[in-house]
């Protein structure tokens, strides 16, 4: 185990700012998942931090010890860094248990090292298989297992589970975090995909533009956005027009509990964050609902997203979680009610060039 930390990060290729002043400490035996949509400088940082990059500016530090500087820099091969790049790179002549034991010294390979930690990947009983004999989410294990063998102090994953299918990924998430907690291995994980994010990682940091904008726990960097663009890229958000008095605004969907994003949110006009699960349904003539017109539903199996359409022609969105429960018709009538509390922020501020965050309700 060893703690990762960076320090004022910058790295530049000619005019472009690929890194600006980035900061990102990674605790011994941690995984930090570093998300960010494409272009951001997210696997750039990668890069530098297994020395395939130069800094122009800034430092990084293995427990405790000085690896790259601008002035001073640790060769790849000495940094004791492993990395798990986009599809397995594996030796194609090279039978499983070889490609796994191929950085491993002499004492390691007689310890049995290679096949204890294809049994970690969950890989035992292949260790005589060739590469093209496995499945695509088999070679990544075994590119994890490689990692893994020397017992490196850090581990990089740059967007590991890109090229497999939804079903195989969730099972493969799971199989690499657990083999990672078993050895110890402090890990950063770079990825675009926000359920990959939260649901693997001990801290989350949220890249754009170069900067690190967010970092911090899963539940806390979706539920307490640090900006309206952090907010619509972690999740689905649901956009108000509010007016806050206190801890509580009267919005579209009645008076909720706010939560100031910061101490700049103004009493007065503001604009309000709920996620679509916060948003509940119920029939139309219940009291204390809104009513609200469904204008488009996408089902999933395991939930339902709905598209929604107030009578004052707010559009808002709700997820139904109930697998039991028959989703409502587009042109129904529903009753919503909101759960929780919102996120308030000010008015003049917009999730600019944010993924849309709800789902758009076609024109009627």
């Amino acid at each position: 185990m060893a703690e990762l930390r960076i320090v004022g990060v910058r790295k530049a290729y000619g005019r472009v700012q690929a890194l600006s002043r980035v900061d990102l400490t990674v605790p011994s035996g941690a995984l930090v998942a570093v998300l960010g949509p494409s272009g951001c400088g997210k696997s750039t940082l990668l890069r530098c931090i297994a020395g395939f990059e130069a800094l122009d500016a800034g430092e990084i530090h293995v427990d405790g010890r000085r690896i790259a500087s601008p002035y001073a820099t640790t060769p790849p091969e000495r940094r004791r860094i492993a990395m798990v790049p986009q599809e397995g790179a594996l030796f194609p002549h090279l039978a499983v248990v070889d490609n796994v034991a191929y950085g491993l010294d002499r004492s390691a390979r007689k310890a049995g090292r290679a096949a204890a930690v294809l049994d970690l990947v969950g890989l035992t009983g292949f260790q005589d298989r060739m590469p093209h004999h496995l499945s695509g989410g088999q070679q990544q294990r075994v590119a994890v297992a490689r990692a893994l063998a020397p017992r490196p102090p850090v581990v990089l994953l740059d967007e590991p589970f890109n090229a497999l299918d939804a079903a195989l990924r969730a099972e493969l998430r799971w199989d690499v975090w657990q083999a990672l907690r078993t050895d110890g291995a402090t890990a950063v994980l770079v990825t675009h995909d926000q359920a990959e994010a939260l649901s693997m990682a001990d801290e989350v940091a949220v890249m754009r533009d170069g900067k690190i904008i967010q970092s911090g726990p899963p539940e806390l960097v979706y539920r307490c956005p640090a900006d309206p663009w952090v907010a619509g890229f972690v999740g689905e958000a649901v956009w108000l027009p509010a007016v806050r008095d206190g801890d509580r605004a009267r919005t579209p969907l009645g008076t909720v509990w706010v939560t100031p994003a910061d101490e700049g949110v103004p009493t007065g006009p503001v604009r309000v964050l709920l996620r679509p699960e916060q948003i509940t349904l119920a029939p139309p003539s219940s009291p204390g609902t809104v009513v609200a017109t469904v204008v488009r539903r996408d089902f999933y199996g395991h939930d339902a997203m709905l598209a929604l359409r107030l009578n004052d022609g707010t559009p808002v969105a709700a997820r139904i979680f109930d697998p039991a429960a028959v989703p409502p018709a587009v042109g129904d009538e529903v009753g919503l009610r909101v759960h929780g509390t919102a996120r308030a922020f000010p008015p003049n501020e917009h999730p600019d060039h944010a993924p849309p965050s709800t789902p758009s309700a076609p024109d009627t």
